[in-house]
């Protein structure tokens, strides 16, 4: 081999770390900001695992204590703790002119209000992975479009049209579209999952509230008592 022979181009690097680097600049910072969605995401879904796995342990304990009718001044946790809470007070604010169902609709609207803002606060951060969803594809198509315009860009320079020259400008584009799809694809699934098991945590405390709120608003005799105290 002649060692004054010039060295033989490798061509262009397909790899991933290969297609980022050498991507433009546009097309890169493309890529950046749906990686940044893509850990933004992921963050949400582990974080939502595990508190509406808590969330569900704390419905069935709820359930468990309303059915069996046992006493609310137990150590609760979390959501339950909440609308036991907001039961307990309402109980006690007692008025001798409301009727049972009176007493019992003022009983459960504290209940559900107090749930309401456990709800919102399982709910939050489920937008950014809706938001995610819907326009990360689209953001990677912007980085295909601009990778195909520096193709054609780049072919109007050489006036060289083989796939040496278009190959990888093409491959930089195609790369910014699968980030956008692997980013909108688990971002939509977990959305969808995340928001029905919310809408069933919160179905299994309704459900616990209405008997709860009939249970309090029969109890006359300790609602006096408790006043009295």
């Amino acid at each position: 081999m002649d060692p004054t022979a010039a060295p033989i181009d490798a061509g262009p690097d397909f790899s991933f770390v290969g297609l980022f680097l050498q991507a433009d600049p546009i097309v890169k910072g493309v890529m950046i900001l749906l990686a940044v969605a893509s850990l933004a995401c992921w963050t949400v879904m582990f974080e939502k695992i595990i508190r509406l796995a808590a969330a569900r342990r704390q419905a069935k304990a709820f359930e468990a204590l309303v059915r069996s009718g046992g006493s609310l001044e137990g150590d609760q946790k979390g959501i339950a703790a909440h609308i036991v809470r907001a039961a307990l007070d309402a109980w006690r604010d007692q008025d001798q002119t409301e009727t049972r169902a009176e007493r019992r609709d003022r009983i459960e609207r504290a209940m559900r209000g107090a749930l309401g803002v456990e709800v919102k606060r399982l709910q939050t951060g489920l937008s950014l992975l809706a938001t995610s969803g819907s326009t990360a594809p689209f953001v990677g198509l912007f980085g295909t479009v601009w990778g195909i315009m520096n193709s054609f860009s780049s072919i109007a320079r050489s006036q060289d049209t083989s796939l040496a020259v278009v190959a990888p400008g093409i491959a930089e584009a195609l790369f910014a579209t699968a980030i956008g799809l692997v980013v909108a694809i688990p971002a939509v699934m977990a959305y969808n999952k995340l928001a029905n098991d919310v809408g069933r945590v919160q179905t299994s405390f309704v459900s616990c509230i209405n008997v709860l709120g009939n249970r309090l608003a029969r109890d006359r005799a300790g609602q006096h008592r408790a006043a009295a105290e």
